[in-house]
C-alpha cells in the first residue's frame, strides 16, 4: 500500500480524500495556489506545496507545476478527485512516465471515455443506445445552426472535454445556438483547456440517473446501483439521492449491466459513473460516462457502506476487489444537497466573500455510515444519518476564481420519507452568513409536491421557478406556529432586558402578556400565559399553540416544539422583532405590544432606490465583453455585455428598450455587486 498519496484537487473534494487516506495511515501531500494558502485542504494535509497564481490555469491544472510538486514530496500516487486534471489522459501519462501511480482509470479509458464524441461511439459499438445527435466536431457558428436544424430543436450544445455544467448549452432557437456554441467554447477552453463543441438532441421530459461502477485491474468489476441527479440548474446537479425513486429493479439491473459491460469494454479499473437520461417509460440512453468520484459519490457510500475513495485507493495499489455484485444490497435512502455560493434571490449568480458564519449542523453516523469507514471521531448514532462534505470553514474567504459549490450535506434514513425529512431539519440548522448561499432554495424543494412525490425530471427548477427564487411563503398553520414562537421568545428576551432584582415576580409584573405579532402580511394579536415549562400562545380566534424551547437570548438557532410540531429556527435580532429563516423561508417577524404596533402601523414605507435606467453587475466578476456602445438603441432581451465569474459565462440582457448614454466599464474590468455597468436615457 501507498505510504505516501498527492491530492491534486482543493476544497471539499481534497477534505474526502485527506479524511479516508488518514483512515488508511496514508500521509497526505496538498497543493494550493496563492488563493488557497489558508485553505481547510491545506490545513488538514501532512504537508502542502505551493503551485502558482489563483485561476486554475496558472496553477491546478498546469500539468509540469502538479508533477514539480509530486517530485518535491515524494508522492508515490495521485488522486485527482474531480474536476481540474482528473479526465486529462495527459496528466495520466506523465504520472506513468514519472513511476508515480494515478488513482484513477488507464489513460486509455480516460481517451475513449473522457471524450464524449468518442464514448457515443464505443457505445454503440457496444449495443448501449444513444441519444440521437451529430458525433462530429463543429467547427463554428453557422455549422453549429445547420446541425441543429438537421438534428431538431431543442438541442444540446456540449464541451466534448466537459463536465459539471460547464460548457453546457440548451438551445431552442437558430439564435440560441449560435449564442450557446460561442459560450460553450469560451467556457470550454477556460475550464478545461479543450474548447472542441459537439451537438446532439434534448429529450424533453427527461430524468437523470446515472449508475456507479468499480473495476479492479484483475478484470473484476461491479455496479453500486443507481443516483437520481434530475434536480438541475443550468445542467448542473443540486439535489442527488440514492436510490432513484422511478427505476424498477429490472430496469436498475439492466442499467448496471449495460454500465459494467461498457466498463469492462474499455478495460476500466477504478471507480467510475455511467449517464443515462431515461424517459416516462423507463427507456434509458446513454450520455457518456465520468472517469472519476463524481460529485454525488456519497449518497452512494450511504446505501451500500462502501467507501469509494478507499477502494479507488486500493484498485490502484494493485489489490482486487474484495466485494461481489451479490454483496451489494440498497440500504436505505440517502439525499445530497449540493450548497453552492450564489444569491437565489438574484437568479443563483456567484456570490463571494467571507464566511462570517459557517456552523453545519452536527454530523451523525448511523446504519451504512458506520460501515463505510467515512466518518472519524466520535460520531453519535441514531435513526437517521447526517453527512457533510466540506472545504471551508468560518471566518474563510469564497473565491472568485473556482467552483461556487462549498459543502455537500447528505442526509440517511431507513426510506425515503424519513431521509427527506432529515433533510429538513439539517437545512434548518445549517448556518451560513457573510455571502449569498442557496439553503433557502434547496430547502424549498425539500418541501415541494413534485420533489416529495418523486415526481420529477430534470425540467424541475425551470418549470417550477421559471421567474427565479423568490423565497417562500409559509402556510398558514406553519406562519401561526412560527408567530407564537416569536411571541414566546420576544417574551424571554424582554423578561432577560428588564431583570433588576433577579425575582421572577418582578419580571412578570415588567413584562405585559399582550402582543401583536407581524410576519408576511398578517397580523396576529396573542396573549401568553407562561409557567415553568414553556408558554402556551392564545390567537384572538381562540386558538391555543404550546411552545416549548429552552433558546435563551443570543443563541442563533432555536429548537422549539410548537404544538407537537418540531421547528429549528435561524434567529437574527432586528429592531423589534426577529429575522426568521426556517424551510426556506425568509421573514422578519415584529412582535410589539398593541401600543407600538399601532404607532409602527402609521409609520411610512421605504422605498428603495429607482435603478431602472441602469444596468448593475448581479454578481462579483470579470467584464469578458461588452456588446452595445454609447448612442446605441437596445431592444428587450438584446445581450449587453458578458460577465465571468466562477468559471461560468452570464450574458447580461436588456429588459426593456432604450438607449446606451453611458457605459462605466469595459472588457477585462473586475466588478463588485450592484456596479454600474451601463445606464440609459
Amino acid at each position: 500500500m501507498f505510504k505516501k498519496i498527492l491530492i491534486a484537487n482543493r476544497g471539499e473534494i481534497a477534505c474526502r480524500v485527506i479524511k479516508t487516506a488518514r483512515k488508511m495511515g496514508i500521509q497526505t501531500v496538498a497543493i494550493y495556489s496563492d488563493a488557497d494558502k489558508q485553505a481547510l485542504h491545506v490545513q488538514m494535509a501532512d504537508e502542502a506545496i505551493h503551485i502558482g497564481p489563483p485561476p486554475a490555469n496558472q496553477s491546478y491544472i498546469v500539468i509540469d507545476k502538479v508533477m514539480d510538486a509530486i517530485k518535491q514530496s515524494g508522492a508515490e500516487a495521485v488522486h485527482p478527485g474531480y474536476g481540474f486534471l482528473s479526465e486529462n489522459a495527459k496528466f495520466a501519462e506523465a504520472l506513468d512516465a514519472a513511476g508515480v501511480a494515478f488513482i484513477g482509470p488507464p489513460k486509455g479509458a480516460i481517451e475513449s471515455m473522457g471524450d464524449k464524441i468518442t464514448s457515443k461511439k464505443i457505445a454503440q459499438q457496444a449495443g448501449v443506445s444513444t441519444v440521437p445527435g451529430y458525433m462530429g466536431l463543429i467547427e463554428d457558428a453557422d455549422e453549429a445552426v445547420k446541425i441543429s436544424h438537421e438534428i431538431g430543436y431543442p438541442v444540446m450544445i456540449k464541451a466534448s472535454a466537459g463536465g459539471g455544467g460547464k460548457g453546457m448549452r440548451i438551445a431552442w432557437n437558430d439564435e440560441e445556438a449560435r449564442e450557446g456554441f460561442q459560450s460553450s467554447k469560451n467556457e470550454a477552453a477556460n475550464s478545461f483547456g479543450d474548447d472542441r463543441i459537439f451537438i446532439e438532441k434534448f429529450v424533453t421530459q427527461p430524468r437523470h440517473i446515472e449508475i456507479q461502477v468499480l473495476c479492479d485491474k484483475h478484470g473484476n468489476g461491479v455496479y453500486l446501483h443507481e443516483r437520481e441527479c434530475s434536480i438541475q440548474r443550468r445542467n448542473q446537479k443540486v439535489v442527488e439521492e440514492a436510490p432513484s425513486p422511478f427505476l424498477d429493479e429490472a430496469t436498475r439491473k439492466a442499467m448496471g449491466e449495460q454500465s459494467l459491460a461498457l466498463a469492462h469494454a474499455v478495460g476500466y479499473a477504478s471507480a467510475g459513473t455511467v449517464e443515462f437520461i431515461v424517459d416516462g417509460d423507463k427507456n434509458f440512453y446513454f450520455l457518456e460516462m465520468n472517469t472519476r468520484l463524481q460529485v454525488e459519490h456519497p449518497v452512494t457510500e450511504l446505501i451500500t457502506g462502501v467507501d469509494l475513495v478507499e477502494q479507488m485507493i486500493r484498485v490502484a495499489a494493485g489489490e482486487k476487489l474484495s466485494i461481489q455484485q451479490s454483496d451489494l444490497k440498497i440500504n436505505g435512502w440517502a439525499i445530497e444537497n449540493r450548497l453552492y455560493a450564489e444569491d437565489p434571490y438574484r437568479n443563483f449568480l456567484p456570490s463571494i466573500g467571507r464566511l462570517t458564519r459557517y456552523r453545519p449542523p452536527m454530523e451523525v453516523a448511523s446504519g451504512p455510515m458506520l460501515e463505510a469507514g467515512t466518518w472519524h471521531g466520535d460520531a453519535p448514532t441514531g435513526e437517521t444519518g447526517v453527512r457533510n462534505d466540506t472545504g471551508v470553514y468560518e471566518g474563510g474567504e469564497i473565491s472568485m476564481y473556482y467552483d461556487p459549490m462549498i459543502a455537500k450535506l447528505c442526509t440517511w434514513g431507513p426510506d425515503r420519507g424519513t431521509a427527506i425529512e432529515a433533510m429538513r431539519v439539517a437545512l434548518d440548522s445549517f448556518e451560513v452568513e457573510g455571502i449569498g448561499h442557496n439553503l433557502p432554495f434547496v430547502a424549498a424543494v425539500m418541501d415541494h409536491p413534485k420533489f416529495v412525490s418523486g415526481d420529477m425530471t430534470t425540467a424541475f427548477i425551470a418549470e417550477e421557478y421559471p421567474d427565479g427564487f423568490e423565497g417562500v411563503s409559509l402556510s398558514d398553520d406553519d406562519l401561526r406556529r412560527v408567530a407564537a414562537s416569536c411571541a414566546a421568545m420576544h417574551r424571554v428576551a424582554e423578561i432577560r432586558r428588564t431583570r433588576v432584582s433577579g425575582r421572577m415576580d418582578n419580571h412578570e409584573r415588567k413584562v405585559g402578556s399582550d402582543w401583536v405579532v407581524t410576519a408576511q402580511g398578517q397580523r396576529f394579536d396573542v396573549t401568553i400565559a407562561a409557567d415553568h415549562d414553556g408558554s402556551t400562545v392564545t390567537f384572538a380566534d381562540g386558538t391555543k399553540v404550546r411552545v416549548d424551547s429552552t433558546w435563551v437570548p443570543g443563541q442563533t438557532l432555536a429548537h422549539i416544539n410548537a404544538d407537537g410540531t418540531n421547528l429549528v429556527l435561524k434567529v437574527g435580532k432586528i429592531s423589534g422583532g426577529f429575522r426568521i429563516r426556517t424551510r426556506g423561508a425568509d421573514l422578519k417577524v415584529h412582535v410589539r405590544t398593541p401600543r407600538q404596533a399601532e404607532l409602527a402601523e402609521k409609520m411610512p414605507e421605504k422605498l428603495p432606490p429607482d435603478t431602472s435606467k441602469m444596468l448593475l453587475c448581479p454578481m462579483p466578476g470579470l467584464i469578458v465583453k461588452v456588446d452595445v456602445e454609447v448612442g446605441d438603441e437596445v431592444q428587450e432581451g438584446q445581450a449587453l455585455c458578458t460577465v465571468e465569474a466562477m468559471k461560468m459565462e452570464n450574458i447580461l440582457r436588456a429588459e426593456r428598450k432604450g438607449i446606451v448614454s453611458k457605459i462605466n466599464a469595459g472588457a477585462g474590468d473586475s466588478l463588485a455587486v450592484d456596479d454600474v455597468i451601463m445606464e440609459f436615457e
